[in-house]
Protein backbone atom coordinates (compact mmCIF):
# COMPACT_ATOMS: atom_id res chain seq x y z
CA UNK A 1 0.00 0.00 0.00
CA UNK A 2 2.98 1.92 0.74
CA UNK A 3 4.59 1.40 -2.22
CA UNK A 4 1.56 2.43 -4.33
CA UNK A 5 1.04 5.64 -2.38
CA UNK A 6 4.51 6.66 -3.40
CA UNK A 7 4.18 5.92 -6.80
CA UNK A 8 0.93 7.65 -6.81
CA UNK A 9 2.61 10.99 -5.11
CA UNK A 10 5.62 10.52 -7.57
CA UNK A 11 2.90 10.28 -11.13
CA UNK A 12 1.42 13.58 -9.21
CA UNK A 13 4.55 15.83 -9.04
CA UNK A 14 5.00 14.78 -12.70
CA UNK A 15 1.82 16.05 -13.66
CA UNK A 16 2.68 19.11 -11.34
CA UNK A 17 5.67 19.65 -13.64
CA UNK A 18 4.28 19.21 -16.77
CA UNK A 19 1.40 21.72 -16.11
CA UNK A 20 -0.47 18.11 -16.17
CA UNK A 21 -4.06 19.80 -14.93
CA UNK A 22 -5.92 19.95 -18.50
CA UNK A 23 -8.35 22.10 -19.29
CA UNK A 24 -11.42 21.62 -16.85
CA UNK A 25 -9.90 17.92 -15.51
CA UNK A 26 -7.20 16.67 -13.85
CA UNK A 27 -6.84 13.76 -16.05
CA UNK A 28 -3.02 12.84 -17.32
CA UNK A 29 -2.75 13.20 -21.36
CA UNK A 30 -2.55 9.91 -23.35
CA UNK A 31 0.86 8.69 -23.71
CA UNK A 32 1.36 9.62 -27.30
CA UNK A 33 0.51 13.42 -26.83
CA UNK A 34 4.05 14.09 -26.75
CA UNK A 35 4.69 12.69 -30.29
CA UNK A 36 1.84 14.69 -31.64
CA UNK A 37 2.62 17.49 -30.47
CA UNK A 38 5.88 18.48 -32.64
CA UNK A 39 3.00 17.56 -35.61
CA UNK A 40 0.82 20.03 -34.13
CA UNK A 41 3.14 22.77 -34.24
CA UNK A 42 4.92 22.08 -37.63
CA UNK A 43 1.06 22.79 -39.21
CA UNK A 44 -0.19 25.50 -37.07
CA UNK A 45 -0.18 29.18 -37.11
CA UNK A 46 2.73 30.98 -36.39
CA UNK A 47 1.00 32.89 -33.81
CA UNK A 48 -0.22 29.54 -32.35
CA UNK A 49 2.93 27.85 -32.16
CA UNK A 50 4.13 31.11 -30.51
CA UNK A 51 1.24 30.28 -27.88
CA UNK A 52 2.31 27.06 -27.58
CA UNK A 53 5.80 27.82 -26.98
CA UNK A 54 4.92 29.95 -24.23
CA UNK A 55 3.07 27.60 -22.38
CA UNK A 56 5.26 24.51 -23.20
CA UNK A 57 8.16 27.01 -21.95
CA UNK A 58 5.85 27.89 -18.48
CA UNK A 59 5.06 24.53 -17.82
CA UNK A 60 8.40 23.47 -17.92
CA UNK A 61 9.24 26.35 -15.54
CA UNK A 62 9.97 25.24 -12.16
CA UNK A 63 6.19 25.57 -10.40
CA UNK A 64 4.85 26.27 -7.58
CA UNK A 65 5.83 23.70 -4.75
CA UNK A 66 3.30 21.41 -3.34
CA UNK A 67 3.80 20.77 0.60
CA UNK A 68 2.79 16.81 1.01
CA UNK A 69 -0.33 17.73 2.43
CA UNK A 70 -0.82 19.95 -0.70
CA UNK A 71 -0.01 17.18 -2.69
CA UNK A 72 -2.35 14.69 -1.29
CA UNK A 73 -4.87 17.23 -1.90
CA UNK A 74 -4.14 17.70 -5.66
CA UNK A 75 -4.21 13.85 -5.96
CA UNK A 76 -7.53 13.78 -4.70
CA UNK A 77 -8.93 15.99 -7.61
CA UNK A 78 -8.48 19.49 -6.43
CA UNK A 79 -10.41 21.09 -10.15
CA UNK A 80 -13.47 18.66 -9.27
CA UNK A 81 -13.37 19.63 -5.73
CA UNK A 82 -13.56 23.35 -6.68
CA UNK A 83 -16.16 22.99 -9.32
CA UNK A 84 -18.57 21.33 -6.86
CA UNK A 85 -17.88 23.77 -4.69
CA UNK A 86 -18.85 26.80 -7.04
CA UNK A 87 -22.16 25.58 -7.59
CA UNK A 88 -22.84 26.58 -4.40
CA UNK A 89 -22.67 29.92 -2.25
CA UNK A 90 -19.62 29.13 0.39
CA UNK A 91 -17.23 30.76 -1.65
CA UNK A 92 -15.60 33.98 -1.51
CA UNK A 93 -13.71 35.71 -4.72
CA UNK A 94 -11.06 37.59 -2.69
CA UNK A 95 -9.13 38.11 -5.85
CA UNK A 96 -9.24 37.58 -9.47
CA UNK A 97 -6.42 38.72 -12.25
CA UNK A 98 -7.60 38.95 -16.60
CA UNK A 99 -4.95 38.30 -18.95
CA UNK A 100 -6.18 38.01 -22.62
CA UNK A 101 -8.39 34.60 -22.29
CA UNK A 102 -5.64 33.25 -19.12
CA UNK A 103 -6.44 34.09 -15.36
CA UNK A 104 -5.57 33.76 -11.86
CA UNK A 105 -7.80 33.86 -8.97
CA UNK A 106 -7.83 33.19 -5.31
CA UNK A 107 -11.12 32.06 -3.35
CA UNK A 108 -11.67 31.37 0.08
CA UNK A 109 -13.83 28.85 2.16
CA UNK A 110 -14.77 30.50 5.06
CA UNK A 111 -16.16 27.33 6.89
CA UNK A 112 -12.85 25.47 6.61
CA UNK A 113 -11.07 28.55 6.62
CA UNK A 114 -9.32 26.90 3.64
CA UNK A 115 -8.00 28.56 -0.10
CA UNK A 116 -8.24 28.04 -3.23
CA UNK A 117 -5.92 29.04 -5.76
CA UNK A 118 -6.46 28.78 -9.46
CA UNK A 119 -4.82 29.48 -12.54
CA UNK A 120 -7.53 28.99 -15.60
CA UNK A 121 -8.10 29.63 -19.29
CA UNK A 122 -11.47 30.47 -20.65
CA UNK A 123 -12.90 30.63 -16.94
CA UNK A 124 -11.85 26.53 -16.97
CA UNK A 125 -9.40 25.47 -14.65
CA UNK A 126 -6.16 24.74 -15.57
CA UNK A 127 -4.02 24.24 -12.12
CA UNK A 128 -5.76 24.76 -8.70
CA UNK A 129 -3.88 24.63 -5.21
CA UNK A 130 -6.00 23.98 -1.97
CA UNK A 131 -4.43 25.23 0.99
CA UNK A 132 -4.75 26.88 4.73
CA UNK A 133 -1.74 29.05 4.71
CA UNK A 134 -2.81 32.64 3.99
CA UNK A 135 0.64 33.56 3.27
CA UNK A 136 1.56 31.09 1.05
CA UNK A 137 -1.77 31.16 -0.97
CA UNK A 138 -1.31 35.05 -1.43
CA UNK A 139 2.30 34.36 -3.18
CA UNK A 140 0.88 31.65 -5.10
CA UNK A 141 -1.74 33.64 -6.49
CA UNK A 142 0.88 36.43 -7.10
CA UNK A 143 2.70 33.84 -9.21
CA UNK A 144 -0.26 32.14 -11.05
CA UNK A 145 -1.29 36.09 -12.06
CA UNK A 146 2.42 35.94 -12.89
CA UNK A 147 2.04 33.76 -15.00
CA UNK A 148 -1.40 34.37 -16.85
CA UNK A 149 0.60 37.70 -17.96
CA UNK A 150 3.34 35.70 -19.73
CA UNK A 151 0.94 33.00 -20.99
CA UNK A 152 -1.16 35.70 -22.37
CA UNK A 153 1.41 37.92 -24.39
CA UNK A 154 0.97 35.87 -27.40
CA UNK A 155 -2.51 35.86 -27.57
CA UNK A 156 -2.73 39.68 -26.44
CA UNK A 157 0.23 40.22 -29.56
CA UNK A 158 -2.01 38.44 -31.87
CA UNK A 159 -5.34 40.17 -30.88
CA UNK A 160 -3.50 43.53 -31.50
CA UNK A 161 -2.40 42.28 -34.99
CA UNK A 162 -5.12 41.02 -35.91
CA UNK A 163 -7.02 44.71 -35.04
CA UNK A 164 -4.48 46.68 -36.98
CA UNK A 165 -5.13 43.99 -40.27
CA UNK A 166 -8.51 44.57 -39.75
CA UNK A 167 -7.94 48.25 -39.18
CA UNK A 168 -5.08 48.46 -42.52
CA UNK A 169 -7.67 46.47 -44.41
CA UNK A 170 -10.42 49.27 -43.35
CA UNK A 171 -8.61 51.96 -44.44
CA UNK A 172 -7.16 50.51 -47.66
CA UNK A 173 -10.67 50.26 -48.57
CA UNK A 174 -12.16 53.77 -47.82
CA UNK A 175 -8.73 55.22 -49.16
CA UNK A 176 -9.59 52.83 -52.52
CA UNK A 177 -13.17 54.19 -52.13
CA UNK A 178 -12.10 57.92 -52.22
CA UNK A 179 -9.37 56.77 -55.13
CA UNK A 180 -12.68 55.29 -57.14
CA UNK A 181 -14.70 59.07 -56.68
CA UNK A 182 -11.63 61.60 -57.18
CA UNK A 183 -11.02 58.96 -60.13
CA UNK A 184 -15.02 59.27 -60.90
CA UNK A 185 -15.15 63.28 -60.47
CA UNK A 186 -11.58 63.52 -62.75
CA UNK A 187 -13.44 61.76 -65.55
CA UNK A 188 -16.95 64.09 -65.40
CA UNK A 189 -14.51 66.87 -65.05
CA UNK A 190 -12.52 66.01 -68.23
CA UNK A 191 -15.45 64.97 -70.19
CA UNK A 192 -17.14 68.71 -69.14
CA UNK A 193 -14.23 70.34 -70.02
CA UNK A 194 -14.05 68.80 -73.75
CA UNK A 195 -17.35 69.69 -73.86
CA UNK A 196 -16.65 73.46 -72.52
CA UNK A 197 -13.67 73.53 -75.29
CA UNK A 198 -16.04 72.17 -77.52
CA UNK A 199 -18.67 75.00 -76.72
CA UNK A 200 -16.27 77.92 -76.99
CA UNK A 201 -15.17 76.24 -80.04
CA UNK A 202 -18.32 76.67 -81.94
CA UNK A 203 -19.27 79.67 -79.73
CA UNK A 204 -16.03 81.17 -81.01
CA UNK A 205 -16.81 80.25 -85.08
CA UNK A 206 -20.26 81.60 -84.65
CA UNK A 207 -18.78 84.66 -83.27
CA UNK A 208 -16.28 84.89 -86.16
CA UNK A 209 -19.04 84.13 -88.90
CA UNK A 210 -21.47 86.99 -87.12
CA UNK A 211 -18.95 89.61 -87.57
CA UNK A 212 -18.05 88.28 -90.99
CA UNK A 213 -21.71 88.97 -91.69
CA UNK A 214 -22.24 91.97 -89.81
CA UNK A 215 -18.95 93.54 -91.76
CA UNK A 216 -20.81 92.81 -95.00
CA UNK A 217 -24.46 94.15 -93.65
CA UNK A 218 -22.68 97.27 -93.05
CA UNK A 219 -20.99 97.59 -95.88
CA UNK A 220 -24.06 96.84 -98.25
CA UNK A 221 -25.40 99.55 -95.60
CA UNK A 222 -23.27 102.43 -96.63
CA UNK A 223 -23.51 101.16 -100.58
CA UNK A 224 -27.36 101.45 -100.31
CA UNK A 225 -27.10 104.76 -98.36
CA UNK A 226 -25.20 105.92 -100.76
CA UNK A 227 -27.21 104.80 -103.57
CA UNK A 228 -30.37 106.76 -101.85
CA UNK A 229 -28.72 109.77 -101.75
CA UNK A 230 -27.73 109.68 -105.43
CA UNK A 231 -30.65 109.29 -105.92
CA UNK A 232 -31.87 111.79 -104.29
CA UNK A 233 -29.99 114.20 -105.66
CA UNK A 234 -31.19 113.07 -109.37
CA UNK A 235 -34.72 113.89 -108.23
CA UNK A 236 -33.78 117.29 -106.32
CA UNK A 237 -31.95 118.36 -109.75
CA UNK A 238 -32.96 121.61 -110.73
CA UNK A 239 -35.03 122.49 -107.69
CA UNK A 240 -34.12 125.49 -105.87
CA UNK A 241 -32.19 124.99 -102.97
CA UNK A 242 -33.88 126.45 -99.30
Amino acid sequence: MDYKWRVRRIALAALVVIGGIGTGCAQTPPDNSAAAAPVAQTTAAPAVQDEQVTMQALAASQPTALTPDEAKQNAAGNVAELQQMLRGSDLSELRTTYNGSYGASLLFYGKEMTYYVTLFQNKTFWRVIKTSDETRAEAIYRDFAQKSAQLAEVEIRRTRLEAQKAFTNRMIALTQDHANRLQADLAIAREQQALVADQQKQGRDQANTLQAQKAAAQAQLRTVQRQVRELQQQVEGGLPVR
